[in-house]
């Protein structure tokens, strides 16, 4: 069983930043994070593959968040600068065996979740 740990979200004002962690207890293909706001759909946020090499992001965060991996710590981290209000949501790391998409059917393991609130 594949488990994903989160940590670094809180409580920042807007234009600050924020760095997340997920630590895997094993290595995996594809490394993605994506978050749900209250009363909305959980959407894709960014991703990488299992070398950190390849990247996607969501148009909303791109320029802004930063996806990376140090597979020497089997850690994905997602550095969000210039943070808005509407970046306020539960962050969550996934997990896939197969590769790095925008899908979250696509990904077998997920974290707990980490609370971002950007308060203007």
């Amino acid at each position: 069983q594949v488990q994903l740990v989160e940590s670094g979200g809180g409580l920042v004002q807007a234009g600050g930043s924020l760095r997340l962690s997920c630590v895997a207890s094993i290595r995996t293909f594809g490394m993605g994070w994506f978050r749900q706001a209250p009363g909305k759909e959980r959407e894709f946020v960014a991703a990488c593959n299992w070398s950190g090499g390849n990247t996607a992001y969501a148009d909303s965060v791109k320029g802004r968040f930063t996806i990376s991996k140090d597979n020497a710590k089997n850690t994905v981290y997602l550095q969000m600068n210039s943070l808005k209000p509407e970046d306020t949501a539960v962050y969550y790391c996934a997990a896939s065996r197969l590769g790095y998409t925008s899908i979250s059917s696509t990904y077998n393991y997920w974290g707990q979740g980490t609370q971002v609130t950007v308060s203007s």
